[in-house]
């Protein structure tokens, strides 16, 4: 069992004055379990790179900030400040979040990924930092990766050139050692599947055939993806009330209504989401004609481990529905803005969310 300071040194903190005097109730090392399931989480990267109003005399707190800092955030919702801080693009931390995660039985990370027909400008996109440094990482044998493609607002492949461009983007990470497999496919995901293109998705399936891989499995983020290249189905995150307006209802609910989502079939294996949490008020501002969506509070340790439980059974009772390799995926990993997140933070510094994930996931062998 670690001691708190030593457990801020593996999360990747510079200081642990404040943290000092409190024993963590979750330990670091692997004791020896194996997977029900072959869970995964999305990981956001929007702690990386330079907020836009960092030179702003009038915003200081932008000063030193990642690019998705809101006042708010700071000011309403400090708590959710991991243990790390609100940065998290150093090789050091990059190391320490792996062993976090795959000492509480996480088996991948679905990173975010933003398309740009100038591949200069997707090298260059503070977006993709997590996915580069976890691709160099040490310790990146301990967990499997693949992409969320975003594919929404500016980022959309539209066309087949756009595919194209991808197609070339993309063959060095898909080739990668660590990267997710299913059915002996490395996966991809999209969370807009409408730009569908048969050309386009025919180009990848070759080129990923050119380098020495079988093909590529694709998975839509909707229930009914267009028929044309999918394999697969998922969802990003599960919600109600989305644009309903800025009201409160009880976690329990969000999750009670999230396994009618669970449904695949033989020809289109789904792969199960589950939510760890929904409430981005940090995200919004206070004028009350702004697009709001309703928050859920009461989310417990206890709560998240019956829903990972209940994902983990519907593919037990289900496996002609679920993929062969039981993958299943939690929205998020660090969707701090949106109130979706795993990592240890100052409102949770003993990672009772990590513990409850490997309570639920970890069986003995």
């Amino acid at each position: 069992m670690l001691n708190r300071r030593e457990l801020v040194k593996r999360a990747g903190m510079v200081s642990c004055a404040a943290m000092t005097g409190v024993s963590p109730r979750w330990a670091a090392a692997d004791d020896g379990g194996k997977p029900r399931a072959m869970v995964g989480a999305y990981y956001f990267d929007g702690w990386a790179g330079r907020n836009a109003k960092a030179d702003d005399p009038n915003e200081p707190w932008a000063k030193g900030m990642p690019t998705h800092m809101k006042r708010r955030m700071l000011e309403e919702f400090a708590g959710r400040e991991p243990l790390w801080g609100w940065r998290d693009d150093s090789a050091e931390i990059m190391t320490r979040q792996i062993d976090l995660a795959a000492d509480h039985g996480l088996g991948f990370w679905a990173f975010c990924w933003y398309f740009n027909s100038d591949s200069a400008k997707v090298a260059a996109d503070p977006k993709h930092t997590g996915m580069n440094l976890f691709m160099k990482a040490p310790n990146n044998t301990r967990m499997k990766f693949c992409m969320l493609v975003a594919n929404h607002g500016g980022y959309q492949l539209k066309n087949t050139e756009g595919w194209k461009q991808a197609t070339a983007m993309w063959m060095p990470i898909l080739t990668h050692p660590q990267h997710l497999r299913v059915g002996g496919k490395p996966l991809i995901i999209m969370f807009d599947p409408r730009d569908s293109d048969a050309a386009g998705i025919a180009h990848l399936q070759k080129a990923a055939q050119d380098a020495g891989l079988p093909g590529v499995a694709l998975a839509a983020c909707h229930p009914k993806p267009p028929a044309v290249g999918f394999t697969h189905t998922t969802r990003y995150n599960v919600g109600i009330g989305w644009g309903a307006g800025e009201t409160e209802h009880r976690y329990e609910d969000l999750i009670q209504s999230i396994p009618s989502s669970w449904q695949g079939s033989a020809e289109m294996p789904h792969i199960p989401c589950m939510v760890c949490g929904w409430d981005k008020r940090p995200w919004e501002s206070h004028d009350p004609k702004a697009h709001h969506s309703w928050y859920f509070t009461g989310r417990t340790p206890a709560l998240f481990q019956r829903h990972v439980n209940d994902a983990i059974a519907w593919m037990d009772q289900h496996p002609d529905q679920a993929t062969p390799e039981r993958l299943a995926i939690i929205y998020a990993w660090n969707e701090l803005g949106e109130g979706g997140y795993l990592v240890p933070t100052k409102d949770d510094p003993d990672g009772a969310y990590l513990n409850a994930l490997k309570a639920a996931v970890m069986t003995k062998g």
